[in-house]
């Protein structure tokens, strides 16, 4: 997505937006099986974007977004009450097909959301931990990395 800043020169912003990618493309998956009609395919992809988004934002929780809610409390807080909301609906697929009917047009709901948190962090909070974060602020975001790791497989360099 966004390149225009420098910021995925920053290897922990670059994993954060190699996450939001994969998620990006599961979104449209999401899209084509419930314009397909399959519940069980909308489910299995609602688990698989869990998978990307629990190491994700943990590193998001624990590292980035304390270092910034100094300086932006309001706009942090936002973004942790949006990841409640698509983890809440997400979490429904844990076990299977969710029976409630009207969780295939929420999962869609909360996607269209978190479509747009993705963009608030690509271009708004990521460009601005470069000129926020310390170096020492930068080491312990990079110490949650390593404690959470990854659902994505590491690029070749």
């Amino acid at each position: 997505m966004c390149e225009y800043c420098g910021c995925q020169s920053v290897a922990t912003i670059d994993e954060l937006t190699r996450e939001h990618d994969a998620v990006v493309t599961l979104i449209s998956h999401v899209r084509d099986a419930r314009r397909d009609g399959d519940t069980a395919a909308m489910a299995g992809l609602a688990r698989r974007i869990t998978a990307v988004l629990t190491p994700h934002t943990r590193v998001e929780e624990h590292g980035l977004f304390p270092a910034m809610a100094v300086e932006f409390p309001d706009h942090i807080a936002a973004l942790e009450a949006e990841h409640r909301r698509v983890e809440a609906v997400l979490a429904e697929a844990a076990d299977g097909v969710p029976e409630d009917p009207s969780w295939p047009d929420r999962l869609l709901e909360v996607l269209d959301l978190l479509r747009d948190h993705i963009l608030k962090e690509q271009d708004g909070v990521f460009p601005a931990s470069l000129a926020t974060l310390s170096t020492e602020q930068w080491e312990a975001v990079e110490a949650v990395r390593a404690r959470a790791g990854s659902a994505l497989s590491r690029p070749a360099v």
